[in-house]
């Protein structure tokens, strides 16, 4: 038996920014956003109902369609998020509420731009378990209210989308061969967003709504030394060579990022896609987005070996070896 993914859809809203646009905003222009990110546009929420729950909720449809299966199929439905908007009720119930998956344990899970990979992990655990059979996991992510849009040095990285793939356990072979993942606490404050102060009758706080705050460099290093060191580790595990992964689909955060890791890695930039162009960095959501991009534009093959990898606040970071 094997678990695999079977189905992969995703939701980008319909808003676009373009760099040209965020001139108009912050004093920036595109050819500094481009040569430091790689980052040409990226898709921004046309508002309270185009939230997270809503992108979550349409991925799912999408990824269901791709799958040829119903949300009653569904056991398990995990939400990664770090943008939801409701603390209570969860993004992964709002989404079962909403496409009818009357048998599916919903919970939400946060681990930032690593989220999506330990979603995937704790499915399959789940699935291994036999406490699952059929699983659905999320990346789904409005960014756009969690920055502050008088800061250049953020607001240019990020976007809105969502991503969502089925999980199921079958027969054969292939599947989830192997995962890592790893956090890091002590260096927790490289990359923050803090939720509400407290207030209550022995304190009452006056602080104004915080925004995303990066150390940008800091995450740079961490991101070029942790991620090929991760992935080089499953490779060993599984007696693989990195030519013999055909796709290393990484989580989007940064065009510079991506080519050393691949210098890193010793491996050509084809297998190395991108679209971090055209939607930013969309934390949890990037991986699943290109992997339902891959899907469906054909470019994926059964038997092909892929690895997903992510990294992100917490510090996390991921990586897991798959065969389609």
């Amino acid at each position: 038996m094997a678990v695999k993914i079977i189905g992969t859809g995703s939701y980008l809203p319909k808003n676009v920014a373009d760099n040209q646009f965020l001139s108009t905003i912050v004093d920036t222009n595109d050819e500094w956003i481009s040569q430091r990110t790689g980052i040409k546009e990226r898709h921004l929420s046309s508002g309270s109902k185009e939230g997270t729950s809503f992108m979550a909720i349409e991925a799912a449809r999408a990824a269901l369609d791709n799958a040829g299966i119903t949300p009653e199929d569904l056991d398990l439905i995990i939400v990664a998020t770090v943008s939801a908007d409701t603390y209570v009720p969860s993004t992964s119930c709002q989404v079962q509420g909403e496409i009818g998956a009357i048998r599916a344990t919903c919970f939400d899970l946060n681990a930032a731009c690593s989220g999506f990979l330990f979603s995937m992990n704790t499915a399959n655990a789940y699935l291994e378990m036999g406490m699952a059979k059929t699983a659905l996991i999320i990346g789904a992510e409005t960014l756009s209210r969690e920055v502050d849009w008088s800061d250049r040095s953020t607001c240019i990285l990020f976007g809105d989308g969502a991503g969502a793939a089925v999980l199921k356990k079958v027969e054969g072979e292939g599947g989830i061969l192997a995962s890592v993942t790893g956090s890091d606490g002590t260096q927790g404050d490289v990359l923050t967003c803090k939720g509400r102060g407290i207030q209550n009758p022995f304190y009452k706080s006056r602080r104004k709504k915080d925004y995303i705050q990066m150390q940008g460099q800091a995450v740079f290093r961490f991101a070029v030394s942790t991620v090929p060191k991760y992935i080089k580790h499953i490779l060993k595990k599984t007696e693989l060579e990195p030519d013999d992964i055909k796709y290393y689909i990484l989580h989007q955060a940064n065009r510079r990022i991506l080519e050393l890791i691949a210098k890193r890695l010793k491996v050509d930039m084809d297998k190395i896609p991108m679209n971090l162009d055209h939607y930013g960095n969309t934390s949890s959501a990037s991986i699943p987005i290109l992997l339902d991009e891959l899907n469906r534009n054909g470019l994926l093959e059964q038997g092909d070996k892929i690895v997903l990898s992510g990294f992100g606040g917490g510090l996390t970071w991921g990586a897991t070896l798959i065969e389609w």
